[in-house]
């Protein structure tokens, strides 16, 4: 019987002196030379066909490419990513870093969805993702350059998510060529930032529009305080429906933290301005203000209308919102398919894409009470 391509390996490895890698069994590990001596080829050509770097100038015949792969598979050799990324070569390794933790409860539901479309997507397309970690520094932050170096680049490119992003940051690794997508607008300066966000201006306006077809024009408008480029978009979709309803604002804009707004005295303060339906950047601040309607003896939305800018929460007991649903799945995957497009051509441009919101009209708008 003839020996198996392994078993003239491991004859062969009995004459060779110096300790070599092995593996968990006790076996020396595979190396392109061991490739190279069975497949009769160069060690360069090992590399070459590996590393899939051939080029216009540099070919090698499908009959020798595929005698190599035939014999790296019966080895089981697997490249090392490290030293492929380090040769110039892409190891097919996506990374995914995120500004703060996404492991806290509270931002469970703001994150899974966005990992949840980066991983299929990723697999899809043959790629490996890996998840960067930072320390955080005093000030509470993360850096990739925390320790003076881009942890990043063990990853052929990198998609970056985070409420609180670090611009500096991002201005560094756009200036070092490093290949990255941004999940969410930001206003960087200059060019060469690449991102998926959502149109929040667009989906604003479907939300007034909807208010006032059901007869109110008279809408508190709650904010976020802390300002930023998706409260931004908000502000902006907000802005221009106004402008096209001639609705007023004086008395009924009244700016809040997501975590502690706002007082049954700003909503009692909002009712007596003439506010027959609010509208809250935030799920949980609409679901206060639900709450504290409630308190006061007014039913929603018979009486009053409440609203979200936001994606319905997921686990929290209450009604339905009207609200519009951010496509975070579909974001996360087509970060993705941007960043691979780099990856793949050094001359593709840094793209930018955003995708429509669902609106979702709920449990907790309703006509006008006319009454009011």
């Amino acid at each position: 019987m003839e020996p198996s391509v392994r078993d003239r390996l491991r004859t062969r490895s009995t004459h060779q002196r110096g300790r070599r890698p092995v593996t968990s069994t006790g076996r020396r590990r595979p190396r392109q030379a061991d490739i190279a001596k069975l497949a009769g080829v160069s060690q360069t050509t090992v590399s070459l066909v590996i590393n899939d770097r051939e080029s216009e100038t540099v070919r090698i015949p499908p009959e020798t490419r595929q005698r190599v792969l035939e014999v790296a598979r019966s080895l089981g050799y697997v490249a090392d990513p490290v030293a492929r990324s380090l040769a110039g070569g892409t190891n097919r390794l996506i990374g995914v870093y995120t500004f703060e933790s996404m492991f806290p409860m509270d931002h469970h539901d703001f994150y899974h969805p966005f990992l949840v479309g980066i991983e299929a997507r990723a697999e899809a397309l043959g790629y490996d993702m890996v998840l960067f970690t930072s320390a955080t520094g005093a000030d509470g932050g993360r850096s990739v350059y925390r320790d003076g170096v881009n942890r990043l680049r063990l990853a052929d490119g990198c998609v970056l998510l985070g409420k609180e992003t670090d611009r500096d940051d991002i201005v560094r690794l756009r200036d070092e060529g490093f290949r990255f997508v941004l999940v969410g607008r930001r206003d960087i300066p200059g060019d060469g930032v690449a991102f998926v966000g959502a149109d929040y201006a667009k989906a604003t306006e479907e939300v007034v529009d909807h208010l006032v077809a059901l007869g109110h024009t008279t809408i508190a408008y709650l904010p976020a305080r802390t300002p930023s480029e998706p409260s931004d978009d908000r502000d902006a979709g907000f802005t221009a429906a106004r402008t096209r309803h001639g609705l007023r604002t004086d008395g009924l804009v009244v700016p809040v933290d997501r975590d502690a707004g706002p007082a049954r005295s700003d909503v009692e303060g909002l009712l007596t301005a003439g506010a027959t339906a609010f509208l809250a950047h935030e799920s949980v601040v609409a679901l206060r203000i639900h709450a504290i309607l409630t308190e006061l003896g007014l039913d929603v939305p018979r009486r009053c209308s409440v609203a979200a800018l936001n994606d319905p929460p997921d686990g929290v007991p209450g009604p339905e919102l009207t609200c519009f649903r951010i496509p975070r799945r579909e974001m996360g995957a087509l970060a993705v398919d941007l960043l691979i497009r780099q990856i793949e051509s050094d001359e593709a441009d840094a793209e930018t894409v955003t995708l429509p919101c669902t609106f979702v009209a709920g449990e907790t708008s309703g006509p006008k009470d006319r009454s009011q």
